[in-house]
């Protein structure tokens, strides 16, 4: 068997569908998850798919290797990744995977896998690769049912949301898993919504499912300002991320979302713990303080928020690429429909007609992609921290490289999720921007003269 060891990356496994993830390989991970349940004690295990073109045959290939196993599997059908990690809490299993490409590019697909309630870990990940390297597999011969979750799931985000008043809101599902959904979810909450691309189509015919990029962003900008919306509200292709627009047509990134999450939290929750990934604004950090609370940076990526919030037993966890992770009257996972549902509650409450006018704002870029290969990415993080020199400026090193400077910062690390190097900046003017930005690229352009950050 040819296994490309890249897909085994540090939150979950993703890979090019038939490429990467073909049959063989496929069936091969469904026998090392089946055989890893059941040595856990379990004898059922959930899987569920988003709504892209390659999920039918990897779901069939899937399934057929943890039946295979001995283990007995639970079809939920099509979802979002937050309704799989519901029904780990509301079904008789609470272990699965859901297959789902997320936000990379349409001929991506992979899996998000979850043992008893908690995302698997780098070391997890780790495990199941060499698991399925060695071939270490139960034979037998599991069962396969189905469950529908979606009424549950719908309940459970009803029953934790008040929206005190009528709000007209448009959203963009982005032809993602969050179209079987979303639209009814706040529809029960008692909203008019304006729904842009609600038909799942794994083609992604319109633009890319990825909100935190602003062409992603143009046709729910232009819905809320014809429609008069009172907010726009957007999902990546399995719904656990969450993109916003402002009444007047302005992109609020998740670390200001966070700010208004972080508020309405620590009000109901005093002295709470917010975790949030080292790509958010150091004004999220300051305004945390100032309500009372306590900031904790973590790094990037969703196990990795999950877990510092399970250790920390922190009430929010958020991070820049738009996962947001409620832990005080939700437990715990990050769903952008729900987060979406938070920021309306706080909108209906707001005598302002454009709540955001009041959340800080720095002067920043946007997360800056770099593609380099999955094999060199760490490498040159690992050359700019050595050979980059900062003279009186706090080194953050938990995730990449952060340097904090007394008016801004900058930040570069290695995806776990692409092919990339991620870069952001933040600063109080921008001429200060420009300077972290130029000393990052020399630094940058020392190691390897083809990159460039601008």
């Amino acid at each position: 068997m040819k296994l490309n060891e890249h897909i085994f990356r540090a939150n979950d496994i993703r890979g090019v569908a038939y490429e990467d993830l073909n049959q063989e390989v496929v069936i091969n991970l469904g026998k090392a998850l089946g055989s890893e349940a059941q040595d856990r004690g379990l004898s059922e295990f959930i899987i569920g798919r988003d709504g892209r073109l390659s999920s039918p045959d990897i779901f069939e290939w899937l399934s057929s290797g943890v039946i295979s196993s001995g283990c007995n599997v639970i079809d939920i059908g099509i979802v979002t990744s937050p309704m799989f990690y519901h029904s780990t809490f509301s079904l008789s299993s609470s272990s699965g995977v859901v297959i789902t490409g997320s936000h990379n590019p349409g001929e991506y697909n992979g899996f998000k896998i979850v043992f008893q309630n908690n995302s698997t870990s780098s070391e997890e990940i780790t495990f199941l690769k060499n698991r399925v390297i060695n071939r270490d597999f139960r034979s037998g011969n599991g069962l396969l049912k189905s469950e529908n979750i979606e009424e549950s799931y719908i309940n459970r985000i009803v029953d934790s949301i008040n929206i005190e008043k009528k709000l007209d809101i448009s959203i963009d599902c982005g032809n993602g898993a969050a179209g079987i959904v979303a639209k009814k979810v706040y529809e029960r909450l008692g909203c008019n919504v304006i729904e842009l691309y609600g038909e799942v189509d794994g083609s992604f015919p319109n633009h890319h499912p990825d909100p935190s990029k602003i062409e992603n962003m143009q046709d729910l900008i232009n819905s809320v300002d014809i429609n008069n919306s009172s907010i726009g509200l957007a999902f990546d292709g399995d719904a656990d991320r969450l993109g916003v627009i402002s009444p007047e047509g302005e992109m609020i990134y998740p670390d200001r979302q966070m700010i208004l999450f972080a508020k309405q939290v620590i009000q109901n929750n005093p002295n709470s713990k917010i975790v949030f990934d080292v790509k958010c604004s150091k004004l999220l950090s300051d305004a945390i303080i100032n309500l009372g609370g306590e900031p904790l940076i973590c790094k990037t990526g969703h196990t990795f928020i999950k877990q510092k919030i399970r250790e920390t037993d922190a009430q929010l966890g958020g991070e820049m690429s738009g996962h947001i992770f409620f832990n005080d009257r939700w437990p715990g996972f990050d769903d952008g429909i729900y987060a979406g549902a938070r920021m309306l509650e706080i909108i209906a409450v707001s005598e302002e007609k454009n709540i955001f006018y009041n959340v800080p704002n720095l002067v920043s870029t946007p997360e800056i992609n770099i593609p380099v290969s999955d094999d060199k990415k760490f490498e040159i993080v690992e050359k700019f921290i050595e050979n980059s020199h900062f003279d009186d400026a706090l080194i953050i090193d938990i995730d990449g490289i952060r340097v904090e400077f007394e008016r801004g910062w900058g930040l570069l690390r290695a995806s776990n999720t692409s092919p990339v190097l991620v870069l952001r900046f933040e600063a109080e003017t921008e001429n200060d921007l420009e300077d972290i930005k130029n000393l990052f690229n020399q630094n940058i352009k020392s190691i390897d003269p083809e990159l460039n950050i601008f």
